[in-house]
């Protein structure tokens, strides 16, 4: 039987102010791993990011599942790109414009630079800013929308779980390629191996609306599975990343256990949606939960704009903290704060949709 999902689901917005702050105390903590040509910086610093940012790391595929989750039913083609895609892709290209010329402002690269990055957007974004990849694969999942609606939809249970089986099995490739660098298919000549179809970021947004469709009553069961994905995960996540750190000297190698496509982080975000999609109050007109709805609404914007204040927090609060356990989340809360209140300046322009999402 399909759940009915209330008006206003408040665990949800819990999820997505949680989600954009963990992405900024993601950021925070780059700077003490990454060093320069993005080599490892394998130092206790380092240990100590593992430690404090590995669950932070399940907040990309949080995002996913919170925009798959109010993504369906697309009634009319037409109008939902009028209106939802738009929402996202404009203030993107806004942004974009923007750190090209901030980083042209800073004296980071010339203007010539900064306008081939202007021009570059349609290819892939301008300024050498690395989380607007997000909106591009955001973006792709919302064209795909129209075209699977109906199944979403309509699917039966067993369908939609066969789909995640499969999709969870995909999860496993970034390890399995560790023993086997190709596998069932791949080739020099091949990129699309067998389950490539059942791969990626479109599996969030099906875990999404499966929980939606089958799951989203409360169940006892529902918390101690969560608890148990999320403590799994988070072992398995900062473990492995923590004993690469000491083998490996290129970053891209380091966080094999990071990366959005692997079952640990996948069964991160299970967790904590299942812990928290069920969260409600009593008083929902208090000022802490509309402070929360007005933070998760512009949770979009925060996420676009966080990265220069970020960089300016920590310019400031790096050298005035002694210890990293303090360094990333005080710099992490500092900016998150600092972020909404401009956000939330900008707001009240004329078309401030445009710019804040």
């Amino acid at each position: 039987m399909t759940a009915i999902v209330p008006a206003r689901n408040y665990g949800l917005d819990i999820l997505r102010v949680l989600s954009c702050y963990m992405v900024i105390q993601a950021h925070a903590g780059e700077f003490y791993y990454i060093g320069n040509g993005e080599a490892v910086l394998n130092t206790a610093d380092a240990h100590l990011g593992g430690w404090l940012n590995s669950l932070c790391i399940s907040s990309v595929p949080m995002f996913v599942m919170l925009s798959g989750f109010f993504l369906f039913p697309v009634k009319d083609t037409p109008s939902f790109f009028k209106k939802r895609l738009s929402r996202v892709a404009i203030p993107f290209v806004l942004w974009c414009v923007f750190y090209a010329l901030y980083a042209y402002l800073r004296g980071y690269t010339t203007l010539n630079a900064s306008i081939i990055n202007v021009i570059q957007i349609p290819v892939n974004y301008g300024a050498k800013v690395g989380h607007l990849w997000f909106v591009y694969m955001l973006i792709g999942i919302y064209l795909f929308a129209p075209v699977i609606s109906p199944w979403v939809q309509t699917a039966s249970r067993k369908s939609m779980e066969l789909y995640l089986i499969l999709w969870t099995i995909s999860l496993t490739l970034p390890y399995l390629h560790l023993i086997f660098p190709e596998i069932w298919g791949e080739a020099f000549w091949n990129h699309t191996p067998m389950l490539y179809y059942f791969s990626g970021f479109l599996g969030y947004v099906m875990l999404a609306n499966y929980i939606k469709r089958f799951h989203m009553d409360s169940r006892r069961w529902h918390y101690v599975a969560g608890i148990a994905l999320l403590i799994i995960g988070y072992l398995v996540t900062t473990l492995v990343f923590l004993h690469r750190l000491d083998t490996e000297k290129w970053v891209k190698n380091l966080i094999l256990s990071w990366s959005f496509d692997t079952i640990n982080i996948a069964m991160m975000a299970a967790g904590l949606f299942l812990l928290f999609k069920n969260v409600h109050f009593k008083n929902t007109n208090s000022f802490p939960v509309k402070l929360l709805g007005d933070m998760a609404a512009k949770s979009y914007g925060i996420y676009l704009a966080h990265i220069i204040v970020l960089n300016a927090v920590h310019s400031i609060l790096a050298s005035r903290l002694t210890h990293c356990a303090v360094k990333i989340p005080i710099i992490g809360i500092c900016a998150f704060i600092i972020t909404y209140f401009i956000i939330k300046a900008l707001s009240y322009l004329p078309y401030s949709k445009w710019i804040t999402g």
